[in-house]
């Protein structure tokens, strides 16, 4: 299968190369040139690693990589990834992708991200992951890179703009991994990342690649999840069901997107936003408008211009089914006091916007199932939820490996020539 580039679908990539270059080099993400029709019936009695190969095995097909997916699966889904019933009738399912070694969905792709590089890398000359990270990412790839002998991992946060105990887990990882902690915003992190691709001796001479979900060997394992869940809420209702994402860069609602592509039984899918309001504004206007991002509780989602949306427009199918609501700081609140008041679920913040979003819904879409995507652990999110639940919120023992770690970051500029020089001196 060859991938195609957002910015001109007429150049194309294997996977090996689109993997290591993270981008194209014209700027725009790589996409699937077609979608496979999976015969998901297989999925019966597989376990999710074995699931996620079945999936991902025609996107491997004739690349140098496809002998080790097997094992990459397995790296990314060494933990469990429940799907919970709801609690009664008329409530959601779900998606718990909070059950790996930092708390957050983005634990599988990192790990499977890492697998890849490592297979391809040369211990002599390693690359440089280079990721910006509006709170969780960062951590995820941090746990995963540290002690990678055929890669490093830098990772750009924004200064103020993420959870003490987010902060912590950015910062605390050694051998191999520096956290750059930056003057400005998700964007100008972003912003940063992007400038650095762009500049083509910088690239060439760090061999960077990425670690954000413009990689494809970030979607890719998404899909899987997503792919296992629908198939087994299906087998278990009998209907086919819908799934409320909640999303910042939109990496995570398009790894939706093209499982239900090729053939999972995903039905309509809502991204949830938070006070940033880019996506909502889109479907409701047809018209996109990226903006500064706004500072929310569900600060991994703060986003003003998603780098994904140019994956969703360039393939028009997957827009259909799909809608998008916003969800403010004083929503997220009330969701997470009557989550639990109600249903004793704790949530962290980005969750409650999911769980908002499937409480909007109407009687009659709500006549099917759906199934709310928990991307993060509550815990990591506790100065938050803690207040508002009225009690102290147990870690996960993932947590305790991390909490006596020594935190170290650089500060740095939101320009491009601070990063070079980062980059440079390997820091």
């Amino acid at each position: 299968m060859k991938f195609l580039s957002t910015n001109d679908p007429a150049a194309s990539a294997s996977l090996s190369d689109a993997l290591l270059s993270g981008a194209a080099p014209d700027g725009g993400l790589y996409f699937p040139e077609d979608f496979p029709e999976v015969d998901f019936t297989g999925f019966k009695g597989r376990g999710l690693s074995g699931r996620a190969q079945r999936l991902l095995t025609p996107f491997f097909d004739g690349d140098a990589l496809a002998p080790r997916l097997g094992a990459f699966c397995e790296a990314a889904f060494a933990w469990p990834v429940p799907v919970c019933e709801p609690n009664s009738a008329g409530d959601y399912w779900t998606l718990e992708l909070f059950h790996g070694p930092t708390g957050a969905f983005k634990d599988h792709g990192a790990r499977f991200l890492r697998e890849a590089l490592d297979a391809l890398g040369d211990d002599a000359d390693p690359f440089t992951v280079l990721v910006a990270t509006s709170g969780d990412t960062g951590g995820a790839v941090g746990a995963a890179f540290e002690g990678a002998e055929r890669a490093r991992a830098v990772i750009l946060f924004p200064k103020g703009r993420v959870s003490p105990f987010q902060r912590h887990q950015l910062t605390c990882w050694g051998d191999g991994v520096t956290a750059l902690e930056v003057e400005g915003d998700f964007d100008d992190c972003q912003r940063l990342v992007k400038q650095a691709f762009a500049d083509r001796d910088l690239s060439r001479a760090a061999r960077l690649t990425s670690a954000n979900s413009i990689n494809l060997g970030r979607l890719l394992p998404q899909m899987a999840y997503f792919a296992s869940a629908a198939f087994d809420v299906l087998e278990n209702t009998g209907q086919t069901p819908g799934f409320i994402i909640p999303t910042g860069n939109m990496g995570n609602a398009v790894a939706c997107l093209w499982a239900r592509a090729s053939g999972a039984p995903v039905g309509e899918v809502v991204i949830a936003a938070n006070a940033n309001r880019a996506l909502p504004d889109y479907f409701e206007t047809g018209k996109y408008a990226p903006r500064p991002s706004a500072a929310t509780l569900a600060n991994a989602m703060d986003v003003g211009d998603p780098s994904n949306f140019a994956r969703f427009v360039q393939q028009n199918r997957l827009g259909e089914g799909v809608s998008a609501v916003s969800v403010a700081d004083d929503a997220i609140k009330a969701r997470i006091r009557a989550e639990f008041e109600t249903k004793a679920r704790i949530l962290c913040p980005h969750t409650a916007v999911g769980a908002e979003a499937f409480a909007r819904l109407d009687a009659a879409r709500k006549s099917a199932p759906w199934v709310v995507a928990a991307t993060a652990h509550p815990y990591k999110f506790r100065e938050t939820v803690e207040p508002l639940i009225g009690e102290a919120i147990t870690p996960p023992p993932a947590f305790e490996a991390i909490f006596g770690r020594k935190s170290e970051a650089k500060p740095i500029a939101a320009e491009l020539s601070a990063l070079a020089q980062a980059l440079e001196s390997g820091q």
